[in-house]
């Protein structure tokens, strides 16, 4: 069965190098991502080999929520263009794209997620149910991010 994919792209009114340090900023995600909370493990994440785990759902209390650890660890580095992680979680699995292509000042952001499915047929049959969620929660947060990055300072 193929593995569903989605696909949003954002412009961005800041350069790829201050687009790249707003991305990478693992633990402020939480700024402009939906929902979601992120940490590094054992290190800044700055490289391959980078892990990072993302807790997404309600917030709950003192900065928890009531929803997904999402674990990743960063299989592809090439700032300030292409960074992919790839989720290694029990429920959100498959690789997180996040691509960078330069317009002068402006910096087009796409973001794509390729996913295999949890739960078995339920998982397929249940994906036409959530994907216009995830689609209208990932386009709120593009557009978020390219506030957040338009503002960043960078590195």
């Amino acid at each position: 069965m193929p593995m569903p994919e989605l696909v949003e792209t954002i412009e961005v009114d800041a350069p790829p190098e201050r687009v790249w340090a707003a991305l990478t900023d693992w633990t402020r995600q939480g700024e402009w991502m939906l929902l979601t909370d992120v940490e590094t493990v054992g290190g800044d994440a700055q490289g391959f080999g980078g892990r990072l785990a993302a807790r997404t759902g309600i917030p709950w209390r003192r900065g928890r929520h009531l929803g997904v650890l999402d674990t990743m660890v960063i299989t592809e580095w090439d700032p300030p263009r292409r960074v992919v992680v790839q989720h290694t979680g029990r429920v959100v699995r498959g690789p997180g794209i996040f691509e960078l292509v330069p317009d002068g000042e402006r910096t087009t952001f796409t973001w794509t997620e390729r996913l295999y499915l949890p739960l078995g047929l339920l998982g397929v049959v249940g994906w036409p149910l959530v994907r216009p969620f995830m689609v209208a929660g990932v386009r709120r947060s593009l557009r978020r991010f390219a506030a957040f990055a338009a503002r960043h300072p960078g590195r």
